[in-house]
C-alpha cells in the first residue's frame, strides 16, 4: 500500500529574498507569500509569481484560506503600473493576476483588474495574461468589465466538491461559481476558462468526477487539482493526504472527460505552471 506523507516545502532562500525585495520596493503582494503557497521557492527561483492586487486583506473568511480577513485597504492607484514594471523586470512571458475578495467595492475590484491588464500590455506587449477572479457576488456587470479586457485566461476556482463547499467557503457558493464560469464562456468563447479544486477535505472520487462533469457542462477548458494543506489549527481540518496514484487517476479522468489541460499533483495550485495550460489550449504567444 502506498505510503502517504505530507508534501515537503522547499525554498531557494536567495531567490525568494531577491524577489521579495523587488516586490517590496514596488509595494506589491503575491499570493505566493500571502497564501503560503508550497511552490513559492520553485516559482520565485524561475522568476515567476502570481500577483495579488487590491490589498492583503480579504472581505471573506473562508475556512481553508490563509489570507487575512478584514481591515480592507484603500485601492492603490499606482498598483497597475507597479505590477507591469515588476512583470517587465522579472521577464515574465505569462503573468497571473489575482485578488482578495473585495465585496466592499461597488464592482468587486473588477476595474482594478482591467487597469492591471492594460498596464501589463502597455509595458509587456508579448506577455500573455491570466486573471484569477473572485465571483464578484455573481454580478454580471462586474464580470463584463473583466471580460471586455480580454485576458487570455479567466480563472475562477470552485475550490471543492458540491457537498463540502458550504463547509469551507464564506459567501461563495458552488452553483454561483459554476454560473460565473458558464457566463464568461457564453460572453467570450475565445477566452480560455479555468477552475480548480483541493483534495483532502473528505471528498469521494464520485464527487470529484461530478465536479469535473459540472465544470465541463459550464464549458471550462482547464482544470487544476491540488492537495489541501491546513494552514493552522483554526482552519478546516485536513482529512487526508491523497496518494500520488490517485492524483494520476484524476488527471487521466479529467483528460478523458474532455478538459484541454489538467494539472493534478499534491503541490499544484491554480496558477502553478499556468503557461503550460495556455500552450496546451493553443493560446500561447
Amino acid at each position: 500500500m502506498e505510503k502517504r506523507v505530507k508534501p515537503k516545502i522547499r525554498f531557494n532562500q536567495k531567490a525568494v529574498g531577491q524577489m521579495n525585495g523587488l516586490l517590496h520596493d514596488l509595494k506589491l503582494n503575491t499570493v505566493c507569500a500571502e497564501a503560503t503557497c508550497p511552490n513559492l521557492g520553485e516559482c520565485f527561483s524561475s522568476g515567476t509569481a502570481t500577483f495579488m492586487i487590491l490589498g492583503k486583506h480579504c472581505s471573506r473568511n473562508c475556512r481553508f484560506c490563509d489570507v487575512s480577513f478584514g481591515h480592507m485597504e484603500a485601492v492603490d492607484t499606482l498598483e497597475p503600473e507597479h505590477l507591469a514594471l515588476a512583470t517587465k523586470q522579472m521577464g515574465l512571458k505569462h503573468v497571473v493576476i489575482t485578488s482578495v475578495a473585495r465585496d466592499d467595492l461597488a464592482d468587486g475590484g473588477a476595474s482594478q483588474f482591467v487597469k492591471c491588464i492594460e498596464a501589463v500590455r502597455k509595458y509587456n506587449p508579448a506577455t500573455t495574461v491570466e486573471v484569477l477572479i473572485p465571483d464578484f457576488q455573481g454580478d454580471k456587470a462586474s464580470l463584463d468589465i473583466v471580460i471586455a479586457a480580454k485576458p487570455e485566461i479567466i480563472n475562477h476556482n470552485i475550490e471543492t466538491v458540491a457537498r463540502i463547499s458550504p463547509k469551507i467557503r464564506h459567501r461563495a457558493t458552488y452553483q454561483r461559481s459554476l454560473e460565473v464560469l458558464a457566463y464568461i464562456k457564453e460572453q467570450a468563447p475565445d477566452i480560455f476558462t479555468k477552475t480548480g479544486i483541493m483534495l483532502g477535505l473528505g471528498e469521494t472520487q464520485a464527487e470529484v468526477e461530478q465536479a469535473m462533469d459540472d465544470c465541463l457542462a459550464s464549458k471550462v477548458d482547464f482544470f487544476t487539482i491540488g492537495q489541501y494543506l491546513q494552514p493552522s489549527p483554526k482552519h478546516y481540518p485536513l482529512q487526508e493526504y491523497v496518494s500520488m496514484h490517485q492524483f494520476g487517476v484524476y488527471r487521466r479522468l479529467g483528460m478523458q472527460k474532455g478538459f484541454k489541460f489538467v494539472a493534478s499533483s499534491p503541490q499544484v495550485r491554480s496558477s502553478y505552471k499556468a503557461h503550460e495550460a495556455l500552450a496546451a489550449g493553443g493560446g500561447a504567444k
